[in-house]
């Protein structure tokens, strides 16, 4: 090939097209002159080498840039401009490391591997109730999916892929520039190893297709904020029949009107009287496992007070048994009373001796104390 036609002009493209326009205009031309559709002309080969040389410098920006400076000479006598290290040369250096280091590092060996479809985040809510139980449901995900049509080969039915004239079916192509070999990826099969001169019309060669499913989710019970649960290969569907990626859905569990939740711990408030406070009694406080849980409530008890209820809290992810119910103690003072009331209050504090409160009657003992200068 002549390496003085202009690069721009091999790819029928402006000098300010941008990265899109060129590597659109490569592939309509690539598919134009590859070898595989023009069986035997020379003039096709070498003019698919030429668009093929002429991309792989303009898709890289800093060789782009070296060649929008120097023109061809920026990649002749070793690159860099005229002989002088430049930017450009670190693409190089890359590759020559992938070159000599790749077989130990699994990058070498032929074909790359197919690419795997991306994963997908799907965010659920969940009452504490549904993550007490847990529950069977149905979410709609919009993604990639495999083509019906081809089954995921991307080449249009009764056709298949051909193994890349290029590369010989390697995914990469090497080049000499001084004393190195550099090992890129094929231009052409962008590392597959093969090509399609027929792509598949509903998928346009991609071997996918964007769908709407439907999926069964399992949310076992004991499910907390942040849980994920994985769908194997659920996610978008890989190019060419490439592996799909994963679907993860991210719970979150929403407020309760009542229970608080700390891992398996369930909190709750009440708030009782003072007399039962100073009587004692209990409390009927129905729980998410529908039971009645009967707490009991001794003398005495003070505000802010916590009582446990064994087993009555939420069940463990994955194993067995539940944890706790912890309910706080406030003790309300009433706000309206009666005439009646008043006076049995009246009554009970003349008879107060000071021991019915023994916390009070030894805070104020001790303001005595302080301001007394004992």
């Amino acid at each position: 090939m002549s390496t003085q036609i202009d690069y721009y002009e091999l790819l029928e493209c402006e000098r300010t097209a941008d990265a899109g326009t060129i590597k659109s205009s490569y592939r309509k031309l690539a598919m134009k002159y590859h070898p595989d559709k023009n069986a035997g002309c020379k003039d096709s080969e070498a003019k698919f080498k030429a668009v093929s040389e002429a991309y792989d410098v303009l898709k890289d920006p800093q060789k782009r840039a070296a060649y929008d400076r120097f023109g061809h000479a920026a990649f002749q006598n070793g690159g860099g401009g005229g002989g002088h290290a430049g930017a450009g040369d670190f693409s190089g250096f890359s590759d020559i490391f992938e070159s000599v280091f790749g077989e130990f590092m699994g990058g070498r060996g032929g074909r790359q591997q197919a690419r795997r479809g991306a994963d997908l985040r799907y965010d659920m809510d969940v009452s504490l109730e549904e993550a007490f139980h847990g529950k069977q449901t149905e979410i709609t995900v919009d993604v990639s999916a495999e083509c019906d049509t081809c089954h995921g080969s991307g080449a249009k039915p009764g056709t298949h892929a051909a193994t890349c004239r290029q590369c010989n079916g390697h995914g990469k192509v090497r080049a000499q520039q001084g004393f190195f070999v550099v090992e890129r990826t094929c231009p052409v099969c962008q590392g597959s190893g093969q090509v399609i001169a027929d792509p598949c019309n509903d998928c346009r060669g991609e071997g996918r297709v964007d769908k709407t499913k439907t999926l069964q989710v399992n949310i076992p019970p004991g499910v907390d904020e942040g849980t994920r649960i994985r769908l194997t290969g659920e996610g978008e569907a890989g190019p060419r029949g490439a592996p799909a990626g994963d679907l993860y859905i991210f719970l979150h569990v929403k407020r309760h009107a009542i229970f608080e939740r700390e891992g398996t711990t369930l909190f709750a408030r009440a708030p009782i009287s003072f007399t039962t406070a100073a009587l004692g009694g209990s409390l009927s406080i129905p729980g998410l496992d529908g039971r009645t849980h009967e707490i009991k409530i001794p003398a005495g008890i003070q505000s802010g007070k916590q009582l446990r209820q064994r087993g009555a809290g939420m069940p463990v992810l994955q194993g067995r048994g539940q944890g706790d119910l912890v309910v706080q103690i406030d003790v309300e003072t009433p706000t309206k009373l009666s005439t009646r009331q008043r006076e049995l209050l009246e009554l009970f504090r003349e008879t107060e001796t000071g021991d019915e409160c023994p916390a009070s009657h030894g805070f104020f003992a001790k303001l005595k104390g302080v301001f007394a200068g004992e």
